[in-house]
């Protein structure tokens, strides 16, 4: 490993970010590229990576292992060279089994809720000093990393269905999340998809550690096995009872003939606590000491973009979120109502991908019925050609069919100015997507 030179293409991509420091802190070399500088790229080169700005060949070191993502395109000029001149080349996901190794994989899978609940499961260990590896999807609010090369006996990763890469892992224990109509570009149907999770969990080492949705319907019928959790008592781990305090949940659970009152987490959300719980019980099988398992969720401040708080000025507070398929916007928006009560929330939403927009397009229009006033902006493209059946005002005409407010649009480029005459002192805006949106929030507080 420490002789070990490695390229990332796309190195400022989060997933491929992370791997970038795993590798520095194992003491390889690493160099890569981006298609421009980001605040992520700057601490790579702190820890002393060589990042290029722009893709070309001729940045390659010919005896690197080159690594790419499901992001990269086949005629990205890197990667055609790296083919053409037989260098070894791993996807990000084959890079990451071997960084599992030898250490015991504890993995999040699941369409909604991988990050939160990776990222929770590596505060806990790192608050009690287990020293764990960690690949997360997000950066945690206070530590400022989203991976790490620890000393520990565990490596958390979160395991990615969108591309079908978490096949590549032997996990030792798992949480599934949930399993929901996405990433059907790459699977093409439900049952495919529902198949690769089906031999996700047939990989499973200890079944004593592996904990999964009980409420969801995929999931509930398709395995017999592990632990469930959920709202409905037949769940193994069954969530007793739940209220949301302003911006804080507060649950108790029943698990192996116990109950676990008055569980506090400083995150909102009727699926944080889902999330929450799925961590806990995990934890409790881990051997943790049930009291520890609190002090670390009452200091858990969140995950970047995970509803994060950008701050308040002139009365107006933001948050910003990543949410972008329609049963992540409808919780998210539903929690953030019931913290901020009869003040307006104001949602600036950016589409995600053509393709992703078209396939969850019936849903959008109950997405947003929590919303006091809606913008969508245009979509963002994440490389995709435009789909000549999906434009915004499609989008806008299915939102407005069953809403209670109509929807309207506004340019990306004049998003900032136009939020900055709608919003009114006591509104929460919130912005909300996988793309470039969250910079909208800082425009916005420079010109209030």
């Amino acid at each position: 490993m420490y002789n070990q030179h490695y390229y990332f293409i796309g190195v400022g991509g989060i997933g491929m970010s992370g791997l970038a420091l795993i590798a520095l802190e194992k003491g390889a070399m690493v160099s890569g590229s981006d298609t421009a500088c980001s605040c992520i790229i700057n601490r790579l080169e702190e820890k002393g990576a060589k990042i290029f700005i722009g893709h070309k060949k001729e940045q390659i070191p010919l005896d690197a292992i080159v690594i790419y993502s499901s992001a990269i395109s086949s005629d990205n000029p890197e990667f055609m060279f790296a083919k053409s001149h037989k260098l070894s080349i791993l996807h990000r996901s084959e890079l990451l089994a071997l960084f599992m190794q030898p250490q015991k994989a504890l993995l999040v899978s699941g369409t909604h809720g991988k990050t939160t609940s990776s990222s929770l499961l590596t505060h806990v260990f790192l608050e009690k000093e287990m020293d764990p590896s960690f690949a997360i999807g997000g950066f945690i609010c206070g530590s400022n990393t989203n991976a790490g090369h620890g000393k520990g006996h565990y490596f958390i990763a979160e395991a990615d269905e969108s591309d079908g890469s978490f096949l590549k892992y032997t996990p030792f224990g798992a949480i599934i999340t949930n399993i929901d109509h996405d990433h059907l570009d790459y699977w093409q149907t439900m049952n495919r998809l529902v198949g690769g999770f089906q031999k996700f969990i047939d990989s499973i080492i200890s079944l004593e550690h592996f904990f999964w949705h009980g409420d969801n319907l995929w999931l509930s019928e398709m395995i017999n096995q592990g632990y469930n959790y959920g709202f409905n008592k037949k769940n193994a781990l069954f969530i007793e009872s739940y209220r949301q305090d302003k911006w804080r949940n507060i649950f108790t659970i029943y698990f192996e003939n116990k109950r676990y009152t008055e569980i506090e987490i400083p995150i909102i959300g009727r699926h944080n606590i889902l999330n929450a719980s799925a961590v806990f019980g995990l934890c409790l099988k881990l051997g943790m000491v049930e009291e520890k398992i609190r002090s670390a969720f009452m200091s858990f401040k969140g995950v970047n973009r995970r509803l994060e708080y950008k701050g308040v000025v002139k009365g107006i507070i933001f948050y910003d979120d990543y949410a972008h398929h329609p049963t992540e916007i409808f919780t998210t928006l539903k929690a953030i109502k019931h913290a901020v009560g009869f003040k307006r929330v104001v949602l600036a939403f950016q589409p995600h991908r053509y393709s992703r927009t078209l396939a969850c397009l019936k849903e959008f229009k109950a997405a947003f019925e929590a919303a006091d006033i809606v913008i969508i902006t245009d979509i963002y493209a994440a490389g995709e050609a435009p789909i000549k059946e999906i434009d915004e005002e499609r989008l806008l005409h299915e939102i407005n069919r069953e809403a209670r407010r109509p929807a309207y649009h506004v340019s990306r480029s004049q998003l900032a100015c136009q939020l900055v005459k709608i919003l009114k002192t006591g509104d929460c805006l919130v912005t909300m997507g996988a793309g470039d949106i969250s910079n909208v929030s800082y425009d916005i507080m420079e010109n209030l």
